[in-house]
């Protein structure tokens, strides 16, 4: 009879580890497919030199700010000078506000001739004149960055800018494109269908930064339209032997089973 008892008991046990276990199991899974959702939208940007996470409107903007430079031919210093900028003006928001009368990503003075406080909210031509004024500052390439930014804001408290320098390093690297794979964001699904247009994204790419078929520029790219996903209603972006998915987007960049994409990233 003791036997008999023990035999159930354990039976009862293994049962009830089994369904713990699948319970478990089950939920660890549905946590992690909600994992992206429960996160909201945002945007992560790691490079050897650490990591940070912006949300969709600041990746933009950073990804707009480094199509800008490149461009223009700025080295990465310039892009770092401009980034510790926007972050300490605006958290690389588009602001259309500000003290006395700036407004815009790096909070210019329609008073001070940057431009009228509608031009100035274009984070593109905001950016354009950032870059005008700082290749007119002598020796920027080798000041520290916060000097360099300094000397063309003029702000009240110049120092300001060089917390911000870490930061800057890491998005400079990932939106220059020299890290790759650097940039990926998630965002959940939107509630209504949203329109796909790869060709409304390229021509601002175009307008941003010019030419997309140059040599070297493949990663940067890439990392622009993954920003910019949302608002273009893109799906996939691919490059080489790997693919982010709009809704897979926390997983980052992830090996694709297709064939490997040379020369120019291939938006889905």
């Amino acid at each position: 009879m003791t036997g008999r008892v023990s035999r159930t008991a354990l039976a009862i046990v293994v049962v009830v580890v089994v369904i713990g276990a699948g319970i478990f199991f089950g939920a660890y899974y549905l946590l992690e497919r909600a994992k992206p959702f429960a996160l909201g939208e945002h945007c992560k940007i790691k490079t050897s030199e650490g990591s940070i996470e912006l949300d969709i409107e600041q990746s933009e903007i950073a990804a707009t700010i480094a199509a800008v430079a490149t461009r223009r031919g700025l080295p990465e210093r310039a892009l770092q000078i401009a980034y510790v900028t926007a972050i300490q003006e605006s958290k690389l928001t588009n602001l259309p506000y500000g003290d006395r009368d700036s407004v815009g990503v790096f909070q210019q003075r329609p008073s001070q001739g940057w431009g009228t406080s509608k031009q100035l909210q274009d984070p593109v031509y905001a950016t354009r004149k950032f870059f005008v004024a700082l290749e007119k500052v002598n020796g920027y390439r080798k000041m520290p960055l916060h000097e360099a930014a300094q000397e063309v804001q003029r702000s009240a408290d110049g120092s300001a800018y060089a917390q911000h320098e870490p930061q800057a390093r890491i998005l400079a690297g990932a939106f220059s494109g020299r890290v790759p794979k650097a940039v990926h964001c998630w965002y959940p699904p939107p509630e209504k269908p949203v329109t796909f247009r790869p060709q409304v994204a390229r021509k601002q790419l175009l307008r941003e930064l010019g030419d997309d078929s140059a040599a070297g520029r493949s990663w940067q790219i890439a990392a622009w339209y993954v920003a910019h996903a949302q608002r273009y209603g893109l799906r996939e972006v691919r490059y080489g032997d790997v693919v982010w998915t709009a809704e897979a987007g926390h997983d980052g960049w992830v090996a694709s089973e297709e064939a490997p994409v040379t020369g120019k990233v291939r938006v889905l």
